[in-house]
């Protein structure tokens, strides 16, 4: 037997994997935020110790229930919010038993048979799903995203340069509760002045950077590394930056660099953008582009301090964007600023909309 969820009249089945975790929770805050409801039932599902809990979806208390094939049936339409490990093996099985597939793990993002998809970019590739299984970007390429596929239908992109600041929250809660635990061993030590201080001052705390989900104290001090070591200088987010730019936008051959850094900042995640195009584009034009983007949100007047920041945009939908300049030195070239709540628009909100488009 099917197990129960939330019955609302008429409409498509929809399941939350992975109901309990700090993505899941996040989708769940978005579910109940959103003006229209298209589904008819709503069913979450989690590991076998998470079974039994109790949330509330749109005024109504819901039982999480363990993943097993059978939590499947009936599901028009899963989102799964799990590690890649987990996705790997259970979308498959979620696809077998009927049930399209939003997967925001990493485990199919490159499958040529699995469409990785930015509702604001390429919303069409959805209905091209020959695995039944549709990816969500990366949340540090989903940041620019909303932004970048606007200027490249206006003026066609070739070459896209990316510094990155991202921010603890997207190695997930260990990253969290590692930043938080730095920042109070440091608090009102005046640290900083010599090499070493920060290390001396975590060791004191008792806080090895062994146990630590960063190779570098993230507490004052930016880390350039995030994700794992791939060889020849690069790592795995900057990997992704490339390769998953490219098959949003449909640009094979697009030049992409990118440098990945981590900062101690909790949510959203911050870009430094380099773009360039195939035609002319004056940064009047760009801000134009953005303002007719429902997405996207101009905060860009420096000379007066307004830009986007991380502490400004938590919490919020949309891409902001500010520093929009005319690149110095490079012809149709420009280079701006982007803040992206990681964990909204960066992977629970781009995963609902899709599931909602779906339905639609």
């Amino acid at each position: 037997m099917a197990p129960s969820g939330a019955d609302v009249a008429q409409g498509p089945c929809l399941a939350l994997v992975g109901a309990t975790g700090a993505v899941g929770t996040v989708m769940i805050d978005i579910m109940n935020e959103r003006p229209s409801w298209p589904w008819g039932e709503v069913r979450l599902i989690a590991s076998p110790r998470s079974a039994g809990r109790h949330l509330t979806v749109r005024g109504q208390e819901l039982t999480v229930v363990a993943l097993s094939p059978e939590a499947f049936d009936g599901v028009d339409i899963a989102m799964f919010d799990v590690p890649d490990e987990v996705s790997a093996e259970w979308a498959p099985i979620a696809a077998s038993r009927g049930a399209v597939v939003v997967d925001n793990s990493g485990a199919f993002r490159m499958d040529d048979d699995v469409p990785l998809v930015v509702p604001e970019c390429n919303l069409d590739r959805i209905a091209d799903r020959p695995r039944g299984i549709i990816s969500n970007p990366n949340c540090t390429t989903l940041s620019m995203m909303a932004a970048l596929g606007a200027l490249h239908r206006a003026f066609t992109l070739t070459e896209l340069v990316v510094a990155s600041y991202q921010a603890v929250s997207g190695a997930g809660v260990a990253g969290v509760e590692r930043l938080y635990a730095e920042l109070a061993a440091v608090a009102g030590k005046g640290l900083g002045v010599r090499a070493g201080d920060v290390r001396e001052a975590l060791e004191g705390a008792g806080l090895s950077l062994s146990e630590s989900p960063f190779p570098a104290p993230l507490a004052l001090n930016v880390v350039p590394s995030a994700g794992s070591y791939k060889g020849d200088g690069w790592f795995s987010e900057e990997l992704k930056v490339r390769n998953e730019s490219r098959k949003i936008l449909g640009i094979p051959d697009l030049k992409v660099s990118a440098t990945c850094v981590r900062v101690p900042v909790v949510t959203t995640h911050s870009l430094a953008v380099h773009a360039t195009f195939a035609r002319e584009v004056t940064v009047e034009q760009a801000r134009d582009v953005f303002a007719a983007q429902p997405s996207v949100i101009l905060m860009d007047d420096p000379e007066n301090g307004v830009f986007p920041t991380p502490a400004d945009v938590v919490g919020g939908d949309p891409t902001y964007v500010g520093r929009i300049r005319q690149a110095l030195d490079f012809p149709n070239t420009l280079d701006f600023f982007v803040c992206g709540d990681n964990l909204r628009k960066g992977a629970a909100l781009n995963t609902y909309e899709i599931a909602e488009a779906l339905a639609r």
